[in-house]
């Protein structure tokens, strides 16, 4: 059985199990948070639209690599660097719910 969550404007394909690294999300290391599939794929190849839950323990917060922005305009003595590090939330998926 897999589930389709959205979650930080993505969309993953989660199955019991999983370990996810999504947009940051406020919630304690070592809770759990629901979240509201998309579609449920059961074994037997039923498809379910928004019904269920998939329950999720958050594994840590961190950033991700970093990100150089570099602008540069030729004969203009114009550069400009900037960098960016993405913070996410890691989590693993325990289990998914029927409704």
């Amino acid at each position: 059985m897999y589930a389709v969550i959205k979650t930080g404007g993505k969309q993953y394909r989660v199955e019991p199990g999983t370990k996810l690294r999504i947009e940051k999300i406020q919630a304690e290391e070592g809770s759990t948070v629901e979240f509201e599939p998309i579609m449920v794929r059961k074994d037997d190849g039923n498809l379910e639209f928004y019904k269920g839950k998939v329950i999720a323990e958050v594994l840590s917060h961190g950033r991700g690599k970093k990100v150089t922005v570099f602008k540069y305009r030729p004969k203009k003595n114009y550069k400009r660097w900037k960098g960016h590090r993405q913070p996410y939330t890691e989590v693993l998926i325990k289990e998914i719910k029927e409704v």
